[in-house]
């Protein structure tokens, strides 16, 4: 790309708000077409970027080289890791959620994976984009949930996941994730989402939202609480046609 990624989606902010496809490559059977063919159609019905990544990295990174790659081949708007671990790195990225899951109850995810994988960021010159990752309690123990032994922020009460957002923007994050997780029971309730981003909206800091939202009528309240950003993943690897509504109420 000409210009940075955080440039990039400060820009496109202003128009409106934007739709991440993610992408997991371990879900999809190491089919590269599989992978290539969904970030095409997205980018065709609006996306504005590819999330690359998951809850659990199985793939060697030479192999997750191949798949950027190939995408990268086909599209125009940016690439983005979301590692669940250093062993997630690509040097084909365009840029990298640099992430803390600021509720695990790991050092691991919390400092350990980003120490490991700051050198290698280094060497290949990947633009950081600093994020705090939550996960919200969604009705279920989900993947990201249990892989990054985190403990999901209740529903019922905003305030926690309000608190740590704001922690996440003194810090100087640019981004705040709140994640129900994927296949998750229960989204991102709207009203924890208005709390989060009328606490940190002064900061400048981005609301990120995904997981669990199946249709366009939940994507649409999403956006109308305050996600500056809505990502979805398990919706387009099964259902495009569902994706493309989805995409289509969030720009309208």
């Amino acid at each position: 790309m000409e210009k940075g990624v955080m440039d990039y989606i400060k820009n496109k902010r202003k128009s409106g708000p934007l739709h991440f496809t993610l992408i997991d490559p371990v879900c999809n059977n190491d089919n590269i077409d599989v992978f290539t063919s969904v970030a095409i159609k997205a980018e065709k019905y609006g996306s504005d970027a590819i999330l690359i990544g998951g809850s659990f990295n199985s793939h060697l990174s030479s192999e997750l080289d191949r798949i950027i790659s190939s995408i990268k081949e086909h599209i125009n708007i940016p690439v983005i890791l979301f590692p669940s671990s250093h062993s997630g790195i690509s040097k084909h990225a365009d840029a990298i959620f640099f992430m803390s899951l600021l509720n695990s109850r790991s050092p691991t995810y919390l400092i350990e994976e980003q120490v490991k994988g700051a050198p290698i960021i280094k060497k290949y010159g990947i633009e950081t984009l600093p994020m705090g990752y939550l996960i919200i309690d969604s009705g279920s123990v989900t993947s990201v949930a249990w892989a990054g032994d985190a403990k999901p922020l209740p529903r019922e009460k905003p305030e926690f996941t309000v608190a740590y957002s704001l922690a996440a923007s003194y810090f100087g994050m640019k981004f705040v994730y709140l994640e129900a997780g994927s296949g998750a029971k229960k989204c991102v309730p709207n009203e924890m989402i208005s709390a989060v981003k009328k606490a940190i909206k002064e900061t400048g800091t981005m609301l990120i939202v995904g997981g669990g939202v199946r249709d366009e009528k939940a994507a649409l309240e999403k956006i109308e609480a305050g996600a500056d950003i809505l990502v979805t993943g398990t919706i387009g690897e099964k259902n495009l046609e569902k994706m493309k509504k989805i995409i289509e109420a969030i720009k309208s």
